[in-house]
């Protein structure tokens, strides 16, 4: 066994390989860009090296780099966690010709199963269903577009090297099947130094459920059950489940055995994913295969009860499997979230910063109140007052729940993600929990383009409302109390003139466009030592217990009995008076006053924000890569303005409305902040 290895990568994943190396008594080197220099995976690591800049191409791209820490350090294996160089043939063979041992298959294998075109043909081989497709690198964008009419729209347009959603468009036209060509192309130069590209056709309606395998060098492989990937927001998994709630036991036999045999067929050995299209009929057809650790795999421990990243190290050690395919087992339900730095109320526009504030979940934060979070894992490569930069993908951590069957798993999430405190960032906390309260997702009625059938337009608040709106106004009033009555306790008051904290009040819940609406209510039988207190407001009456103090971003009791988990912040925005409450995907922003402050309130005028319509403003922060317009160009609605990168995608800024541009007041390679003006029209 090694008693040193170096982690290739970064974030959660640097972190989740070094905690089982930890428990393996292996010591760990990190290896870290500058943007990462105070990263967690740094702190938790035995050693750390520098590899460059921030930009991955000069960091963790940089096999060279990569191959000298391990030098440097003495680490007898790499392990490679997923994206930069995991799938790699080079860095692979690199590694391995230098005496290095890779925890991941061999080279050869990557190869043959990392190019997606090559997996293709492998996989007809292998006697593995495979989806009709032009499954040679395409030259030309003219050409994908005679290749997408004879397949017959829609189709799929990937990059051959491509992963995470990157290098990978849907395209129902000859313009999609263009510009979709070009944009492949260029992420997938950008991303993975390999611009080929492929199509095949587009299975309408389909599910994604991938198999887990895992061979040794001893020629064992077993398949580890299937994993449900269907909730996906432009092909980005967001939620994923084990098991599926949708194949049988014979589909999940068919499924697992033809994944086996294509591990077999290219002598596999390592963690493997083999991803399927499932139709309605629960007919399946090949994907691709993915050789590394999934972003997903902690939904397999969970119902299997093995450590994934283990059982790599061990094979790559020379080990044989501890497990046949009848030691496998299938215990319970699992769900992971995918937590991302976006806001979904944005467009999903990606979300950079520092985290002010995160406190996640935990097991044991509930134990005292209830039992029903028992089985809560929070994977993650951030700490509160990290830093979210631009350069690598958005995710900020992975909640993952275990239940005993789906429904329970399903409330384990909910009430978890009412913990999740994320501040400083926007998060798609909100989403998550919409996507969980469904009724077609809890009915496990779902397939890819779930998403984009419920949430074309994109996600509004009212996507996500409360069950009981008027618990939240009741919950402001009873913090808002709590902070009065803290301060009447406050010592060295001039007698006589004491501060006294009254009963009756007025909710004012904001609204949009500087619109509110007020909501009287009652606040009585505080109880300081209990925190207890009965709200009355709108007809209900509420009976709040909980020991929240001032400053504590959770707040979790009862309420008539029950137990409930919410968060408040104090002071929000550039309003020190305002309260906000979230809680089950709704946020709820009020401020708590006595009747007649209420009142004084209501007499004051509203300042509306300035009309930035006829700029193009930055939406997120990012590279500015391109500027298509110039001053005094005519451009008509829906004409393409800018391009922006961020977190390793291209976004793309269209004109809203026909006009001529004034200035262009940002250039191409400047970084840009959120909102920040680009360019100018003219009035």
């Amino acid at each position: 066994m090694f008693t040193k290895i170096l982690i290739a990568n970064r974030g959660e994943i640097a972190c989740r390989v070094i905690k089982t190396a930890k428990k393996m008594g292996i010591k760990t080197v990190a290896v870290f860009s500058d943007a990462d220099r105070d990263a967690r995976h740094v702190q938790l690591a035995d050693e750390a090296v520098h590899i460059g800049p921030a930009p991955s191409r000069d960091s963790y791209l940089r096999m060279d780099r990569i191959i000298a820490a391990c030098k440097q350090t003495g680490a007898q294996a790499v392990h490679p966690g997923y994206g930069f160089l995991s799938e790699n043939e080079e860095f692979a063979k690199k590694v391995e010709e230098e005496g290095i041992t890779f925890i991941g298959p061999k080279h050869a294998s990557i190869a043959a199963m990392g190019d997606k075109i090559a997996s293709k043909k492998l996989a007809t081989q292998a006697k593995v269903n495979t989806i009709p497709g032009w499954n040679e690198a395409i030259e030309s964008a003219e050409r994908a577009v005679s290749i997408a009419k004879d397949i017959g729209y829609p189709v799929m347009i990937k990059a051959s090297a491509g992963g995470g959603g990157k290098g990978l468009r849907v395209a129902y036209s000859d313009k999609e099947a263009f510009e979709g060509f070009t944009s492949c192309r260029n992420e997938a130069r950008n991303s993975f130094g390999d611009d080929r590209v492929f199509i095949e056709k587009f299975v309408e309606e389909p599910r994604h459920i991938e198999i887990q395998v895992l061979g040794d060098v001893h020629g064992n492989v077993v398949y580890l059950n299937e994993r449900e990937c269907s909730i996906q927001r432009r092909h980005q998994k967001v939620i994923e489940e084990a098991p599926s709630p949708f194949i049988s036991d014979a589909t999940r036999k068919a499924m697992g055995e033809q994944a086996v045999a294509l591990a077999k067929a290219v002598d596999y050995q390592s963690a493997g994913t083999v991803e399927f299209v499932v139709g309605k009929d629960q007919s399946f057809y090949f994907l691709e295969m993915n050789t590394r650790l999934q972003v997903e795999h902690p939904v397999t421990e969970c119902i299997t009860g093995l450590d994934l990243v283990e059982l790599m190290i061990r094979v790559a050690a020379g080990e044989k499997l501890p497990l046949t395919q009848g030691d496998v087992k299938r215990d319970g339900w699992a769900i992971e979230c995918r937590i991302n730095a976006e806001d979904p109320f944005r467009n999903f526009l990606p979300s950079t910063g520092r985290l002010v504030r995160f406190q996640a979940p935990k097991e044991s934060m509930w134990a005292s109140d209830t039992q029903h979070l028992q089985g809560v894992r929070v994977d993650t490569g951030v700490t509160e007052g990290g830093e979210i930069p631009m350069y690598y993908d958005s995710m900020i951590a992975k909640l993952i729940v275990h239940g005993t069957d789906r429904r329970d798993a399903i409330a384990k999430m909910r009430a978890a993600l009412d913990g999740f405190v994320i501040r400083g960032i926007s998060s798609n906390v909100p989403f998550q929990v919409a996507l969980l309260a469904h009724p077609d997702f809890m009915a496990g009625a779902f397939n890819t383009g779930f998403i984009a059938e419920h949430y074309g337009k994109g996600f509004r608040a009212e996507d996500v409302a409360h069950e009981d709106p008027d618990f939240l106004v009741a919950l402001a009033a009873y913090v808002n109390r709590r902070a009065l009555q803290r301060s009447a306790g406050i010592s060295g008051q001039l007698r006589g003139h004491e501060f006294r904290v009254g009963e009756d009040y007025v909710v004012v819940v904001q609204g949009e466009g500087g619109k509110s609406r007020q909501q009287p209510a009652k606040v009585s039988d505080f109880q300081a030592v209990s925190g207890s207190s009965v709200v009355e407001t709108d007809g209900k009456r509420y009976e709040i217990c909980s020991t929240w103090h001032l400053g504590a971003s959770r707040i979790r009791g009862t309420v008539g009995g029950k137990p409930f988990t919410a968060q408040v912040e104090r002071g929000v925005g550039n309003n020190p008076l305002a309260i906000a409450i979230s809680q089950g995907g709704t946020r709820l922003v009020a401020m708590v006053f006595t009747p007649r402050t209420a009142g004084l309130h209501a007499l004051m005028p509203y300042k509306a924000p300035p009309d930035m319509s006829r700029y193009v403003l930055s939406p997120m922060p990012g590279l500015l890569v391109d500027v298509a317009v110039q001053p005094g160009q005519k451009v008509q609605a829906g004409e393409r303005v800018a391009v922006i990168e961020a977190m390793k995608m291209e976004n793309v800024l269209f004109a809203a409305a026909d006009g001529v541009v004034a200035k262009v007041l940002a250039g191409k390679g400047e970084s840009l902040t959120v909102d920040q003006p680009i360019v100018e029209f003219e009035r």
